[in-house]
């Protein structure tokens, strides 16, 4: 399974040619929306996420939060939280995390690194959280094992239901010309976890905010996305509403947890 995971996210690389004229990194993210994702999140904590990882927290217990981005899947737990790791590869959004943190008082530990090359030097945790993470996770099976070890209670992780840039499928083959893969889905790392011996229980929801409240921030995601310069996004909001594709459906989102014990 772990080797049809890996071909099946390989199919969704951007093609060199296309690639090579794309003026933005079209895998890159915004810190600043990340932030905002957060602080909506801390406002009003609620999901099954947090419901699940709440409940296996002992008074005063420890977190380690994988591609914790800047907070919004652990942060939003509050005092029920005594010590947070948290694990990312961007030092920026390591630091919008650390900021709140110290605001909310919850003493934070933050490793800068790719998990699980980061592995050996980030200390266990009750309850490991790892959330829309693992579509960038070519060696899966590797990736939930260590995470499986650095978690005293359980796991949780949080992902949608099919690749998040899906709904970007009908522009690439309008722009492009190219069929972009229905795979991988929520369902291979299910069967992954259980190929690896875990005992996977899991629940969907509903993405809770929409993708985008505007036209023209779907533009511009989009044309970066896409590889096209800024320039046309006329063009893409042209086509969005062609194709039918405003607004954007809400994404299903899946927690997948199961005890490490």
């Amino acid at each position: 399974m772990d080797d049809q995971w890996r071909a099946d996210l390989a199919m969704w690389g951007i093609p060199e040619e296309i690639a090579a004229r794309a003026p933005a990194d079209p895998w890159g993210h915004s810190p600043a929306r990340f932030a905002e994702r957060t602080d909506l999140a801390l406002a009003a904590p609620d999901g099954p996420t947090l419901a699940r990882i709440a409940e296996a927290l002992p008074p005063g217990g420890s977190v380690l939060d994988v591609g914790a981005g800047t907070g919004a899947a652990s942060l939003p737990l509050g005092r029920g939280l005594g010590r947070l790791i948290a694990v990312d590869t961007s030092q920026t959004m390591l630091a919008e995390l650390t900021t709140r943190a110290e605001a909310l008082g919850v003493p934070t530990l933050v490793v800068n690194g790719r998990w699980p090359d980061v592995a050996a030097r980030t200390p266990v945790a009750d309850v490991a959280v790892c959330a829309h993470v693992v579509y960038n996770v070519p060696g899966l099976a590797g990736f939930l094992t260590e995470l499986t070890r650095h978690a005293r209670t359980r796991v949780v992780l949080e992902l949608t239901g099919r690749h998040p840039m899906s709904w970007l499928n009908p522009l690439w083959q309008h722009f492009h010309g190219i069929t972009r893969p229905s795979g991988p889905t929520a369902h291979d790392v299910i069967a992954i976890a259980e190929g690896l011996g875990y005992e996977v229980r899991h629940e969907w929801r509903v993405a809770p905010l929409p993708r985008f409240t505007r036209l023209e921030d779907l533009a511009e995601s989009a044309c970066r996305r896409l590889c096209l310069g800024r320039e046309r996004a006329d063009e893409v909001i042209a086509a969005v509403v062609e194709l039918d594709m405003w607004p954007v459906p809400r994404d299903r989102w899946f927690t997948l947890w199961w005890e490490s014990k």
